[in-house]
């Protein structure tokens, strides 16, 4: 399978080496709205997006790397009448209309496009989908972190005063122990997670007003306990550099004709690398499209529609006899 990543950002780079991992996988090249002399790669060429559409009969697969905001919702439906494509859209209440969009755009091309994969939305919504189908009579939960919000830090940045920063969503351990023990608690957006902030201030910035600032904003911080610190550039560098994340999945309920028996169901995530591990999942879904492509499929597809055996790069004969 040749692929191609349109946009070198951190999860086009983790793409990169998650296809080195992958023997019936090449990298074709990385495609940028940049100038092509100025990105560097591991191993990859470079090209401007201007020649993208002129290398059609070189890619069997076109990454799109872009963000959910504005790239993906142009990008998805207009590079899916020209190439299967996978994308990582994951503004959950806006997915309805994207993959209408996508859908339409992919199906007059003749091509697939696997939109919001990735592990929230992808993973996690598998896990949620399973596990409602096996305990219809139960409750859905799901923690994030501790991992770095990008969106929360870029929001901590933009607050007058602040150099730079980065912030941490936290899972409320009591919550968690509470649904593992199979309690069924209601929990508010406050008792689930706790958000951490540490940040670098502006020479003579007001400290007593960023912290009110970040910590009363709405949408971001407004309705959870925010711890902020502050700290110095270098001690960013050094201890916070990564971009870990991670999460759970649960769901607890009842079988049983009188639902005498509970059960807890938990899929959890801990990642070092959100990114690379993104980009992991998005490489298999690659390989998902393209061979329901050369089935003679087409149209826009979530991880909901994918057989798990299209994933794996081995035999039927093989899954069976080492994963079965």
């Amino acid at each position: 399978m040749r692929l191609a990543i349109l946009g070198y950002g951190n999860l086009g780079k983790g793409i990169e080496a998650a296809v080195a991992q992958n023997p019936d996988m090449e990298l074709v090249g990385v495609f940028t709205r940049r100038d092509p002399q100025t990105v560097k790669t591991a191993n990859a060429k470079v090209y401007h997006v201007d020649t993208l559409l002129g290398m059609q009969d070189q890619i069997d697969v076109l990454m799109l790397c872009g963000g959910s905001a504005t790239d993906l919702p142009k990008q998805t439906p207009e590079y899916a009448k020209y190439f299967n494509v996978v994308d990582s859209f994951d503004t959950h209440a806006r997915i309805p209309e994207h993959f209408s969009a996508v859908d339409a755009s992919a199906k007059s091309g003749k091509h697939i496009a696997m939109i919001s994969v990735g592990w929230d939305p992808g993973m996690f919504s598998l896990n949620r989908l399973y596990a409602n189908a096996i305990l219809p009579d139960g409750k859905d939960y799901t923690f994030w972190g501790k991992g770095v919000s990008q969106g929360h830090s870029d929001a901590i940045r933009r607050v007058e005063g602040v150099q730079d920063g980065k912030q941490y969503t936290i899972p409320v351990e009591s919550a968690l122990e509470a649904v593992r023990n199979g309690e069924n608690p209601d929990l508010t957006t406050r008792q689930k997670h706790t958000r951490e902030c540490f940040v670098v201030p502006k020479e003579g910035a007001d400290l007593a007003k960023i912290e009110k600032e970040i910590k009363e904003m709405p949408n971001y911080f407004s309705d959870y306990d925010t711890t902020v610190h502050f700290i110095t550039q270098e001690e960013l560098d050094r201890d916070h550099a990564g971009i870990p994340h991670g999460g759970f999945v649960f769901r607890s309920g009842k079988t049983g004709l009188h639902g005498e028996n509970n059960h807890v169901i938990e899929y959890r995530l801990k990642l070092d690398s959100n990114p690379e591990f993104t980009a992991s999942v998005l490489v298999a879904y690659a390989r998902a499209a393209f061979r329901m492509q050369q089935e003679g499929q087409s149209g826009a597809r979530t991880v909901f529609d994918v057989p798990p055996a299209y994933l794996s790069a081995m035999s039927g004969e093989e899954m069976r006899a080492h994963l079965l």
